[in-house]
């Protein structure tokens, strides 16, 4: 399991440019291939149809009572399912995948768990690659590819042959779609055209975020309460109970540590081996989370650019002290002049940061992204760019948008309460502007509320805090020491406050760490395979390949 895992966006998607130059890591999962056994009662299921009639949403918060699991006889009836796996449906837009060759089935859920007796359910999408060596097995290795807004499923689905190897031989991997997300419910609440527009504009005026809040309402006002995080957590207990798992192990990445640490928090005595990867810290407000993160985007950003001028090509020209500011002037130029591409689409300075911030977090990625600036600096083409631009978004080569782009908003709507004072926000750009200028400064509140929650029609009661998970078995925190999506500080604060928690070092830039270095991939089969817990203070070097 290596590069499909490894290169997660800040948002909902991977990074990804134009076919020829870079490639997508994840896509959209399927739907599943067999329907689950029904609890008991007759459930009514939400409809994943905009068109489906919905509540008049009500002014109450997400509830976020919690739940006796298993033992409470509510839920019996779904933590008793039987799964019934059979053949996913192969995607005939995937040449270099069969998805047949990987087990779909349908895990039946309820909307509401403050009232699970309700009949109102829901369909999580699920698929398994089954344990290579069955007399080896250990249970089921649940995965989260991040985002919020990524696809278990299309995680387990496109990435097969990444699995091969100590955690094939012992575990069935298994992924899911979370709620809003793949063959769970999708979230998509603008049409493809209106968010060309919504996603590019330079201009987005005070409106914007209602814009989208609007027609999310309007389309999926009864579920909208239901797809945060604590919920899905919830949903993998359910899945752990259904597997026939006594205890959760569990690999997530970026977005899916804090949906791994929140399943700790929620259930510490099922945790069995969970590892975390590119922790993403919830303790703090998304406003400071944000900041945090774009704290460390600006490094890298000027890692890129002053890395640039010692290169060929690279149109940032040789002083390594100016070219970042070269380069963020050329962005924000665009705004006024932007380029156009062949088939008539603008290349505006907000398109094109989207574009370059999404790829600036990973090395690897540097050499295609120096290409695509000198074509677009120095030849006035920007296709390349525009194509950086929608794998950032999300956007198909033929203008389509996948659903992760408005579940990217509704989890981290439903997880958030979001709503500073006038002082707050000012002291707040304030800290933007110093600590990252040259990445926010074409929009700073489009980077300090991203999402924008704050036209959300439901309020959440999540606060945040440190989680502690006591009682939970060890947990294992990944954290990267140059990782701009998900910083370093964050493993560390993430590690220090589970009360079992366990840091694991990787030295190096990029997200996440499992796919960067044999050193940090050993230790995590040593506990995911045999237990072995990584010594305290452990540290692994970046595969000197990357």
């Amino acid at each position: 399991m290596h590069s499909t895992i490894t290169r997660l966006s800040r948002r909902a998607l991977p990074a990804v440019a134009a076919a020829a130059l870079l490639a997508a890591c994840t896509s959209t999962g399927g739907s599943t291939g067999a329907a689950s056994t029904a609890p008991t009662a007759a459930p009514t299921t939400v409809s994943a149809d905009p068109a489906a009639p919905t509540a008049t949403p009500a002014p109450t918060p997400t509830p976020t009572v919690k739940p006796t699991g298993q033992a409470d006889p509510a839920l019996q009836g779904f933590y008793g399912q039987k799964l019934a796996w059979a053949a996913c449906k192969d995607d005939p837009a995937t040449t270099k995948t069969d998805e047949s060759a990987v087990q779909c089935a349908t895990l039946k859920v309820p909307l509401d768990y403050a009232d699970p007796s309700s009949g109102e359910t829901l369909d999580v999408a699920v698929a398994r690659i089954p344990a290579a060596r069955p007399e080896q097995r250990t249970g089921s290795l649940l995965i989260n590819p991040g985002g919020p807004g990524g696809t278990g499923v299309g995680m387990v689905q496109r990435g097969q042959k990444d699995y091969d190897g100590p955690l094939h031989d012992h575990y069935d991997v298994v992924g899911f779609d979370p709620r809003g997300v793949g063959g769970t419910s999708p979230v998509k609440c603008l049409d493809d055209k209106t968010r060309d527009a919504w996603t590019t504009t330079d201009t987005p005026g005070a409106d914007h975020g209602k814009l989208l809040a609007d027609a999310c309402q309007a389309k999926y006002a009864k579920l909208l309460p239901f797809v945060g995080t604590r919920n899905t957590a919830r949903d993998m207990d359910v899945l752990r109970g259904a597997l026939g798992d006594p205890k959760l192990n569990y690999l997530g990445l970026s977005y899916g540590t804090y949906l791994g640490s929140v399943y700790a928090e929620e259930f510490p005595d099922r945790t069995g081996r969970l590892v975390l990867d590119g922790a993403s810290d919830r303790s703090t407000s998304l406003v400071q989370h944000n900041i945090e993160q774009y704290t460390g985007l600006e490094r890298s950003f000027k890692l890129f650019a002053t890395g640039c001028v010692t290169k060929s090509p690279c149109p940032l020209g040789k002083d390594p002290d100016a070219a970042p500011k070269k380069l963020a002037d050329f962005l924000d130029g665009l705004k006024d002049k932007p380029l156009t591409t062949t088939d008539g689409r603008k290349v505006t300075a907000t398109a094109a940061w989207n574009g370059v911030i999404d790829s600036v977090g990973d090395e690897q990625g540097y050499a295609d992204l120096r290409t695509i600036l000198t074509m677009a600096m120095n030849q006035g083409k920007g296709d390349y760019l525009m194509a950086l631009a929608d794998g950032a978004t999300g956007r198909d080569p033929k203008g389509g948008y996948k659903v992760s782009a408005d579940a990217y908003t509704a989890v981290h709507c439903a997880d958030t309460v979001m709503a500073p004072t006038e002082a707050e926000l000012q002291a707040q750009l304030a800290e933007l502007a110093a600590k990252a200028p040259l990445v926010t400064s074409h929009n700073p509140a489009a980077a300090l509320f991203d999402p924008d929650c704050r036209s959300w029609p439901f309020r959440s009661a999540e606060k945040a805090h440190p989680v502690k998970a006591e009682g939970s078995a060890p947990i294992v925190v990944v954290g990267s020491t140059g990782d701009a999506v998900t910083p370093y500080a964050w493993s560390e604060k993430l590690a220090g406050s589970l009360a079992q928690g366990v840091l694991l070092t990787r030295e190096g830039e990029g997200h996440t760490g499992y796919g960067h270095s044999a050193c940090i991939r050993d230790a995590v089969h040593s506990y995911l395979v045999d237990g072995t817990v990584p010594a305290a203070g452990t540290r692994c070097a970046t595969d000197p390949a990357r």
